[in-house]
């Protein structure tokens, strides 16, 4: 893909790319970037979405064709339902990617994965003050000993083992070394920093990462690291970035960056990112994109923005003159790299915001001859022909599809819940 885009510019000596200098790569940057996929689990836990089993299967083997090289199908120990349906998607045929689970450091979660393929697990907890005090209810003593005890349980029953520190962002860096000194120790297989709230930003990235390994390096060696990074403040790609640029292997990502709240560093974005501007291979088919994250704004029924990056429907659009006319002459003018990569097309828009250059650029193409005062009058008919569609029936029909939009997300209304604990407790 990068070989296709930025090489070809470069020969043509058309354009400058930054990104290839060598001053601006960064050292300890890897070859190669393993994808790790959360959708199935994260993204489900979108507000309101919900996935039939039928689409948790498609989705799976689309994140397997796609080149996905670990996907979490689920949390076992969540009911029983979910661990049937777990056990369910491991018995499906997959071309290569490897499947995890997520569990808390508890060992009926561990023991809920023991009936299924899952061979890759995610124990997670938090650490930090705000969370052993509020959520736990616990001390840090004995977080550390439920967490070895789960690990060396897990690792016990042959899992590989991910440790997730929650709140990582937000907890003392010699607490972090500290659980995940005793995780590695217990025998976890890789350490996964998680963002939960979305507070890091991409130099706190780097700084956090540096400083654990660090730690890590003094008290049990060097240690495969993974990224979870949160969008609370739209940054989950670039601190993901970051932390890739630090040296870390295994980011987890959501297509479409759905999840809760914000959702996660997006799959696309990532990937996108690491291939055109980094150069670095991550094993994904990028013609098949834009088509997942099509199925998945489907099963979700939650809309991506027009505008979101990579994915959205007005990525490759253009609209003004000056962008059109631009385009007209070469499609680099105004487009980061072809969209034919994404098994896209562009799309010109010819309303309101088109100039004589561009209406005279168009009849070229065309092979149509017209005067300067012809071309001045096709102008003003398409100006006039946009300016006068009644914006106050457009207006309502947005409105119509906001509040379609809302009543599908719509949570159980109390009175249901009432109805329901009313029928169980009387």
């Amino acid at each position: 893909m990068k070989k296709t885009v930025f090489k070809k510019l470069r020969t043509q000596n058309l354009i400058e790319n930054y990104n290839r200098f060598r001053k601006t790569l960064p050292s300890r940057m890897p070859k190669r970037i393993f994808i790790w996929d959360e959708t199935l689990i994260e993204g489900e836990n979108t507000p309101t979405v919900f996935m039939k089993y039928s689409e948790r299967v498609r989705l799976a083997t689309a994140l397997d064709e796609l080149g996905v090289s670990i996907i979490n199908i689920g949390f076992p120990g969540f009911s029983t339902d979910e661990r049937e349906a777990v056990r369910r998607l491991s018995n499906e045929n997959y071309l290569g990617s490897t499947l995890a689970a997520s569990a808390r450091i508890k060992r009926e979660d561990i023991d809920a994965c023991l009936n299924s393929n899952i061979r890759e697990i995610a124990l997670s907890t938090p650490f930090n003050n705000l969370n052993l005090k509020y959520v736990l209810k616990t001390n840090g003593k004995e977080v550390i000993e439920q967490t070895v005890a789960c690990i060396e349980h897990a690792k016990k029953h042959g899992f590989n083992v991910n440790f997730v520190l929650e709140d990582a962002s937000r907890t003392q860096l010699e607490d972090i070394i500290k659980i995940y000194t005793a995780a590695a120790n217990a025998g976890a297989d890789r350490l996964v920093i998680e963002d939960t709230v979305g507070v890091l930003r991409p130099l706190s990235t780097h700084y956090l990462i540096s400083r654990v390994r660090e730690g890590l390096d003094k008290h049990c060696g060097d240690k495969l690291l993974s990224i979870r990074c949160h969008n609370d403040f739209g940054l989950a790609t670039a601190n993901t970035l970051a932390a890739i640029e630090e040296g870390i292997t295994h980011p987890q990502v959501c297509v479409a960056g759905y999840g809760e709240r914000t959702g996660l560093a997006a799959l696309e974005e990532v990937v996108i990112s690491l291939e055109l501007l980094y150069g670095r291979n991550t094993g994904i088919d990028a013609h098949k994109i834009y088509r997942l994250s099509q199925f998945v704004e489907k099963s979700f029924t939650g809309p991506l923005a027009f505008q979101k990056p990579i994915v959205g429907e007005d990525v490759f659009s253009h609209a003004s003159d000056k962008q059109v006319h631009g385009m007209l002459g070469h499609p680099l003018s105004y487009e980061a790299f072809p969209p034919k990569m994404l098994d896209r097309k562009t799309t010109l828009y010819m309303g309101r915001h088109l100039g004589e250059a561009t209406v005279q650029a168009y009849l070229d193409m065309q092979g149509i001859k017209a005067t300067p005062l012809q071309v001045a009058e096709i102008v003003r008919r398409v100006r006039r022909s946009q300016e006068s569609l009644d914006k106050g029936e457009m207006m309502i029909t947005f409105y119509e599809i906001k509040k379609l939009l809302r009543q599908l997300r719509k949570s159980l209304p109390e009175v249901e819940l009432k109805r329901i604990v009313k029928q169980v407790v009387g």
